[in-house]
């Protein structure tokens, strides 16, 4: 079984590579972040054309998360965050897997760009909130993956030029601590469970040549609660998709359960 998150960066903009993706390398559930569009505007027709089943949490021009899949959902919920400026960021569903009812979590993270703003003030809030919850989550079911554009730069294996984003709001040291806080809650950084030093970069700039120059950083991530680990066979980051005409500036990044 194949899980993959992806920010497509506006699911009707990037549909055609969308689609192509899904006919090439059939993850059985897609998650998609910054899809950019209201529910009423979604290309439902698309995906289940291909037999995907979906559920949207969207929102006007910005922000917006999906989750399509071949696997019937239940449980689903939009509303795990009190979101205050009322954003599409975070939706939850459940399925079952060997008997297993698992949760699966698909978030957007904030960006948090410019630091000492409001809006760092905003991502740092949201980051706690999720902590809340996920507390609160893991007491009901063990069972949880969470995939999306987390937004925070783990290490600084996981950039390009550790240096020149010291101060930035994705790799600030109070934001990374955030992530450690949710791995300390029982899940594991499925990438660097299977690859301790290795660069897995999942983001490139469109500007200054950056896909060419492999200028990139890993802000999309996997986290698998402890009592999963042992189903997963595999994490993969597929950088074909961002190699394509008119693509996402993120590739999308694919669990594979055994």
């Amino acid at each position: 079984m194949i899980i993959s998150s992806w920010n497509v960066n506006s699911v009707r903009a990037r549909i055609e590579n969308i689609k192509s993706y899904l006919l090439k390398y059939k993850p059985d559930i897609l998650m998609m972040q910054e899809i950019k569009t209201e529910e009423v505007n979604f290309p439902f027709d698309d995906f289940s054309s291909m037999d995907y089943e979906c559920q949207v949490f969207g929102q006007k021009s910005y922000n917006g998360v999906a989750i399509i899949s071949k696997n019937k959902l239940t449980n689903i919920k939009k509303d795990l965050i009190k979101d205050k400026l009322k954003h599409s960021r975070i939706i939850s569903a459940e399925f079952k897997y060997k008997k297993k009812d698992i949760q699966l979590i698909n978030i957007y993270t904030p960006n948090g760009n410019p630091v000492d703003t409001e809006k760092y003030d905003y991502k740092k809030k949201w980051l706690n909130d999720l902590l809340k919850q996920l507390k609160i989550l893991l007491k009901k079911n063990p069972n949880v993956i969470i995939g999306g554009d987390f937004n925070i730069i783990p290490s600084a294996e996981d950039v390009y030029n550790p240096k020149s984003f010291e101060d930035d709001a994705l790799f600030r040291l109070e934001i990374r601590k955030k992530l450690r806080e949710m791995l300390n809650l029982g899940f594991n950084d499925v990438y660097r469970h299977f690859n301790e030093t290795k660069e897995g970069y999942t983001f490139w700039d469109y500007m200054r040549g950056a896909w060419q120059k492999n200028n990139g950083m890993r802000i999309d991530h996997f986290l698998v609660s402890h009592s999963l680990i042992d189903k997963i066979k595999s994490i993969n980051i597929n950088k074909d998709p961002r190699g394509r005409e008119k693509p996402s500036d993120h590739t999308p990044i694919e669990i594979i359960l055994s």
